[in-house]
């Protein structure tokens, strides 16, 4: 959801623990994700760090067990297998949904040229899952204003284009525009939402925002602002075509934990605000294809598998790029075994592969030796071929007007727990 400077975030109300500053520290940021360098090897990203320095929690197999219970759905793969692995308040949403209280899911993208890449999409197909799950609306922030921020070789049109493909692919994961809106912030911004934004503005002072953000004397007053358009749509009254004047309704809000300094910030001023804090459930990052110290990018076309790509680039992009934990010979391996927690076709298949079961005889087979390498990445290939051709064929059958009926805000919603308090 969000573009920017390489800084290191600086804690708010609710982070806690230490900030590690030194140069070799891992940062994850709202624009940078590095993992942290010893002895001048990269390292792949610490998320328990991550828990105990933005002061989250792990969500743990009594989070799972009471999921299941109260839903009467079992986790889904991102979630059972710790890709979805801390969270803020998830329990209060529960709570929501065990008395037929209401809630919403809120989610964003920014816009680029051309398409998504499959970490992007990770979020939205956990989202389509939980809409499914719960019947709650989704909505979908797509910051084409943020991206003519800080792109200054962008024009203002250009990024809404870039929107307006966006809610295609958004649109081919399966989702139904009589429960989801997709908004462009260019194309929304006013009335309720402009609303919120300037009470939001009037919250938070610049000592705030440099703390969460890090600004610098040089960065323009766009930038700054920025944050209070990302935080409004956290707030039910943003959307009173789908919610009424309510102030009451919380959202869930799946991200990547790069995001959390936005929602820190968002739940700081709920309150003073007499909004509803809104509750956060946070992603591990997709690797980049040569390893686990970085996420993919969607200006490094050689790090990621993008949604447009054919299925020979897959293969090639797999072949020449991913990283291996197989063993430095194939004599080798067969004789030591890899190791699938740092082999990349292998940590792919984890996103993608629905059976427990075939993930975990493919570890334990990699381990053995009895996989190698180049077959850990056949398989992989075949795996994202699959799910991208899929994606292709649905996206090819999205239409203008599909792509309106999303984007309208009066689009007939309709959703029965919002009759309840």
């Amino acid at each position: 959801m969000a573009e920017g400077p390489p800084v290191t975030a600086v804690p708010v109300a609710e982070l806690k623990g230490p900030v590690v500053r030194d140069a070799v520290a891992q940062n994850v940021t709202p624009w940078t994700v590095e993992g942290a360098e010893v002895d001048g090897i990269k390292r792949t990203i610490d998320y328990d760090r991550l828990i105990e320095q933005f002061g989250t929690r792990r969500i743990d197999e009594e989070m799972l067990e009471r999921f299941t219970r109260v839903t009467g759905h079992a986790p889904h793969l991102l979630l059972r297998r710790g890709i979805f692995f801390s969270h803020r308040d998830l329990g209060a949403i529960l709570d929501r949904h065990e008395q037929g209280k209401p809630f919403y899911l809120y989610t964003g993208r920014g816009p680029s040229r051309g398409h998504m890449h499959i970490g992007h999409m990770l979020p939205f197909l956990f989202c389509k899952w939980l809409q499914d799950v719960f019947d709650v609306p989704l909505v979908v922030q797509l910051t084409d204003d943020e991206k003519f921020l800080y792109k200054p070789d962008l024009k203002a049109e250009q990024t809404y284009e870039y929107s307006l493909v966006t809610v295609r692919e958004i649109a081919a994961i399966g989702f139904k525009p009589e429960k989801t809106f997709i908004f462009s912030d260019m194309g929304y911004m006013g009335g309720a939402f402009y609303l919120n934004v300037l009470k939001i503005s009037r919250s938070i002072t610049y000592s705030m925002a440099r703390s969460s953000f890090g600004y610098t004397d040089s960065d323009h007053i766009g930038k700054i602002h920025f944050p209070c358009i990302q935080i409004a749509p956290a707030f039910s009254s943003t959307f009173p075509s789908i919610f009424g004047n309510r102030t009451d309704i919380p959202c869930l809000i799946p991200c990547g934990i790069d995001q959390d300094p936005y929602f820190r910030l968002t739940r700081d001023v709920a309150k003073p605000l007499k909004f509803k804090k809104p509750s956060l459930i946070h992603s591990q990052f997709l690797p980049a294809l040569q390893g686990g110290t970085t996420k993919m990018s969607s200006s490094v076309d050689s790090s990621a598998i993008f949604m447009d790509d054919s299925p020979n680039t897959i293969k090639n992009k797999i072949n020449k790029h991913a990283f291996s934990g197989g063993g430095a010979s194939q004599n080798e391996h067969r004789e030591s075994g890899g190791n699938p927690d740092i082999d990349i076709a292998y940590q792919y298949m984890t996103y993608f592969v629905e059976d427990d079961q075939e993930i975990a005889d493919l570890a334990v087979n990699y381990r053995n030796g009895d996989i190698t390498s180049g077959e850990m990445k056949n398989l992989c290939i075949t795996v994202l071929q699959d799910f991208i051709g899929s994606f292709q064929e649905r996206e090819r059958a999205i239409t203008d007007d599909d792509v309106k009926n999303f984007m309208n805000p009066d689009y007939p919603r309709t959703f029965a727990c919002l009759a309840k308090k």
